[in-house]
Formats: structure tokens, sequence, C-alpha cells
């Protein structure tokens, strides 16, 4: 049985006339009875009631229509998707983040992406960034938003930065420092302080080292959180104090301030993207993900060098990849 005796039976039995059927297939109408009548025998089954003036589906030929509709259906919704997948249009995307620091750009993602690819699925995944290097690497995503850059990376990432974020220091309520309005980085230099592991922000060290040492110092970190919540927490104990995004002032922070620093301090943040990843609603996306950035206040767009660059006009649950 081939997928052209599905098409023959369901032009058939829709129009309950071979003669009809047999013009919408521009066959001879002997040519097309014949091809009914070997599918029938090779099934076994008689799927049409053949009486002098017209034609019937017995009950059999009522169940089999069904199946050879969706028979058929698949098979076109196969060939469409093999098809896009040659011109590089993904049916998904498959998007990783953190939700303290994307929380606001969802809607405004998902609406843009949809008016510009319809077809597309946009999957959102929470993960850690160390889970999304090792998914993005593995093909399992297709971006992540990772946010600190880490040189040690997949040679195979490209990276863009889609925004700037004020960077704040995290002390405990009862600190001496905790009464300045603003705090110079210096002044954290004899302190101790806490930091993300590096199991699953592996990137947090080096970008705390590199921010210290603007200020000509290298941090001393005692010990670490695996998640903001409890990095929170260690301030709050005392063990030692930290530097962090503004966002993190989002999460409940009872005995902890934030203070902005002095001069400012500014951190990029960046998302990552498999360079073998050719998909036209990826870079649609990466174009909407920097446009809706540059719009939020105090933020700007900028490219990684080797990053992926295009003159862009403005857009105004993971079961991992096998």
């Amino acid at each position: 049985m081939e997928l052209r005796h599905l098409r023959y039976f369901v032009a058939t039995a829709e129009g309950l006339s071979f003669t009809r059927a047999a013009e919408k297939l521009h066959l001879a109408q002997p040519s097309l009875t014949r091809q009914i009548r070997n599918l029938e025998e090779e099934i076994g089954v008689c799927l049409l009631d053949r009486a002098k003036k017209h034609v019937s589906l017995t009950e059999e030929g009522i169940s089999f229509l069904a199946d050879a509709r969706r028979v058929l259906a698949l098979a076109e919704n196969s060939v469409r998707a093999v098809q896009r997948l040659s011109r590089g249009e993904a049916t998904q995307l498959d998007i990783a983040y953190s939700h303290l620091f994307i929380a606001d750009l969802v809607p405004n993602l998902r609406r843009a992406l949809r008016q510009s690819f319809p077809q597309v699925a946009l999957s959102l995944f929470e993960m850690t960034p160390a889970e999304q290097f090792i998914a993005l690497e593995a093909r399992k995503i297709d971006l992540g938003f990772v946010g600190h850059r880490f040189s040690a990376a997949a040679k195979n990432l490209q990276w863009a930065s889609i925004a700037r974020h004020a960077t704040v220091a995290v002390l405990p309520a009862n600190h001496p420092l905790a009464r300045h309005r603003c705090i110079s980085l210096k002044d954290l230099e004899t302190l101790f302080f806490v930091g993300m592991s590096e199991k699953t922000y592996p990137a947090f060290h080096e970008w705390l080292r590199e921010t210290c040492q603007q200020a000509g110092f290298t941090p001393r970190i005692l010990q670490d959180a695996e998640l903001a919540e409890g990095l929170i927490t260690l301030v709050r104990e005392g063990l030692g104090v930290t530097l962090a995004r503004e966002q993190i002032g989002k999460l409940p922070h009872e005995g902890v301030v934030l203070r902005p620093l002095t001069p400012p301090v500014k951190t990029d943040y960046w998302i990552a993207w498999n360079a073998g990843n050719h998909s036209k609603p990826l870079q649609k996306f990466i174009q909407i993900a920097k446009s809706l950035s540059e719009k939020a206040p105090e933020t700007r767009r900028s490219s990684a060098p080797g990053a992926a660059r295009a003159n862009w006009p403005a857009v105004g649950s993971i079961a991992a990849r096998q």
C-alpha cells in the first residue's frame, strides 16, 4: 500500500463518485477504479459499496477514511517540517532563562516573536547558567539568558550583551557601611566575600574578581551559595558581603541592605547561543531581545567580538531535546 492509494481512496470517498475523483486526481476513471480495487484486495476489506447509480462507504470504509486522512496529513506535515528545516526555519524555540532577570521581558518577547513567526512555538525553561551552558553545547536549547559571560565556556558559543545593569553592594543591615547611601568598591577591600557556586553560576567568581580588580584588589571569597536566595542568607548571617545586579532586590532581603556603588559600576547581561544554530526564528529572537532591552532604561546593546551581527530592523515546561 502506498500513499497514492490512500489519496485515491480519500478523493473517491469524499466525493462518493469515481468520475469526480478521477477528474480531481487527473486520472482515467478505469485506472482509478482499478487502484481502489487493488487497495481493497491488499487489505482484504471492502471499503466502497458500488451500486449501479451511486457509491457509498461501507462501515469499514468510514473507519478507514478517518485513518487515511490522518496518515496523509502526517505525511504532508512531515514534508513541510523538513522543508522548513532545510530553509533554516525552526518550528520551536527553546529558551532558557533566570526568572529574576528577564521576567519583565517574557510577555513582550512572546508577542513580538509571534508577530514575525506565528508558526513558531516559544518554550521557556528556567535553568541555572551552568545548566544552560551544558544544554547549549548539546543543542538541547536554542538560546540562554546566561547573565555573565563565561570565558571557559565552549568555543562554539556566540554571545551578545543585551543590557547593562547597575551593580550593588549587598551587606548585613547591621554593618557599619550600611549607614552609607553609596559605597566605594575600595571600602570593601578588607572584608570577606561570599559568592555563587561555580556548580550553578560558573562565571560569578570570574566576574566578581574582575569587578573588584577595578578598585585594585582581589576579593577573598569564604563561602558559596547555590542560589541567589542562599547568597542573601549568607550575607544576612554575617558570613561576608558580596556584589550583585540590582535585580537581586526583587527577592526578599530582610536583614540585608543593597547600596549603589560610587562611582557606578555597570554589569553586562549576556545571552548565548550555539554558533552552529542557523535558525531564522532564533536570529529574529536575538534581534527582538536586543531591541526590547534597548527601550528599557539603563540598558544598551552590544555584540561581543565574533558574535553574529546583522542589520536587523527594530521590532516594536523542559523535556530536553533528545
